[in-house]
């Protein structure tokens, strides 16, 4: 079983694309190859295969990433299942968990929603979308200041608030309330709650 995620970046036509695009692949880059793993396609479209374990604090990563950009949002459908035919392109690749994703990424564009999952079990997905309704009414709504602190955080968690200071030449306190704000606690809580519920299926 893997998870593939389906990813498109919303007003992306508003933003000149060499600001958030390096960054993206960067980060993509960072975990597997291209393009049998990721890929970005049509400009502002991507695919990202990863463990089903993972698949939630990755498309954090991604969410953070973008919303650090004024004005810029990301479009995630996670689809978890099966890989019958494995291409050198993850875009030719198939099996049940790249048509769960790329079919939920129609239907949440459709539904004005910016996180779902589709797995083959009904129960499953039930309860995390219901989760992710939640989850997502924070997060659509992260500040760039947030997005900055949950990003650095999600990439390297070793860091303290101090070297957060540092980074953002903000003091230590400021860099405690934006924690706080972003609700990086409850997070970490979200993302353990995932891993506990996707080994139902």
């Amino acid at each position: 079983m893997i998870a593939i995620i389906t990813g498109d970046i919303i007003n992306s036509q508003k933003t000149d694309s060499e600001l958030w695009l390096p960054k993206l692949k960067n980060i993509l880059g960072s975990w597997s190859a291209t393009p049998e793993n990721w890929e970005v396609y049509r400009g502002d479209e991507f695919q990202v295969k990863c463990s089903v374990d993972e698949v939630f604090r990755k498309c954090l990563v991604i969410k953070s990433l973008i919303r650090t950009f004024e004005n810029l949002d990301v479009r995630l459908a996670i689809g978890i299942g099966n890989e019958v035919f494995l291409s050198e392109k993850i875009t030719e690749s198939n099996g049940s968990a790249y048509v769960n994703s790329g079919r939920l990424l129609n239907d949440i564009k459709a539904e004005g929603k910016t996180l779902a999952i589709k797995t083959e079990n009904d129960k499953v997905n039930r309860d995390l979308n219901i989760l992710f309704k939640w989850a997502s009414i924070d997060f659509d709504n992260w500040t760039v200041a947030n997005a900055e602190i949950i990003h650095r955080l999600l990439t390297n968690s070793e860091l303290t608030q101090d070297e957060l200071a540092k980074v953002f030449n903000i003091t230590q306190s400021s860099v405690s309330q934006r924690v706080k704000r972003s609700n990086y606690d409850l997070i970490q809580e979200t993302d353990q709650y995932f891993r506990k519920k996707i080994t139902e299926l």
